[in-house]
Parts: structure tokens; sequence; C-alpha cells
């Protein structure tokens, strides 16, 4: 998705509650690290999320993109649409998320593409999911389990 530079305010992520925020600015925080595209399961007694590295069958493992943006919630009508963003979706958030840590009153990480003004730093940081996932096509829903992960980076 092609974000217009004249659409954005000027470091707005620091002064413009997530509310409050334009469509091109929400959009603009996104990272593109592709990590809220990854299956997630639940505990069912502890209620905590944990991540696998299967990535939703829209998500493009090579360059953690949608593939189908727009239509993505009516083809995958599982995939969280955050916004508005409330305390029970931001539990399926990873924590380096941009929606997530604003919410919690922490600032962007300088491999954000707002701060470094580089689109491939989150991935240069190691926090993007390029080439560190794979399509849940290629996986049985119940090798799931097996398929849990922590990136130890957020």
């Amino acid at each position: 998705m092609s974000i217009k530079a004249n659409t954005l305010r000027p470091r707005f992520w620091e002064s413009v509650h997530l509310n409050d925020m334009n469509d091109a600015e929400w959009e603009a925080l996104c990272d593109g690290c592709g990590r809220c595209c990854l299956q997630k399961l639940e505990d069912e007694d502890t209620g905590a999320v944990h991540t696998t590295d299967v990535a939703c069958v829209l998500l493009d493992t090579s360059n953690c993109r949608c593939t189908h943006y727009a239509k993505r919630q009516s083809l995958v009508p599982d995939c969280l649409n955050v916004r508005p963003l409330d305390d029970d979706k931001l539990r399926w958030l990873p924590k380096s998320c941009a929606y997530r840590r604003l919410s919690e009153g922490r600032a962007l990480a300088d491999w954000h593409p707002l701060v470094s003004d580089d689109v491939n730093s989150v991935h240069a940081a190691g926090i993007g999911m390029a080439g560190r996932c794979i399509s849940e096509t290629l996986i049985p829903l119940h090798e799931l389990p097996q398929r849990l992960v922590e990136w130890g980076d957020e």
C-alpha cells in the first residue's frame, strides 16, 4: 500500500492519539513486519497467546505484505481488524507492534520505518518475518502446536 506523504502530519505518532489518526496515519503505523499475520494459539487455561511461524494464506512470506489487503477480511473471516483497537485485540499483537507500543505509552522503535525513514529497516533489525515463516497452505492444522516460536527480539 502506498501512503501519500501529504496526508501524514509530521511525527504524528508523537502527538496524535491512535483514535484520532486519519486513515493514512493509521496505515503508516504498520511497520510491515508480518507478525500479526502469523497463526496464534490461545492457551485455554491461562488465556496466554502463543505465536507460530505459520503465516496466513494471504501473506506473501517473501516480503511480509498481504496479497489481498483490501479484501483480507472477506477472504479470511478471522483476520484481526485492529481498528478500533481495544484490550482484547492488543493481546493478539506482538510487543514490537507500533499500535501496541503507542497504546501502551511506548515510543516507536528506532527500526520503525517512520523513525528510520527506511521501509526495509524492520527486516534489517530482524523484526520482519520475511523468509522466517511458512504459509499455512504447507502445514496441516494439527501441526500448529509444534510450530510455536519465541522470537526473543520484542
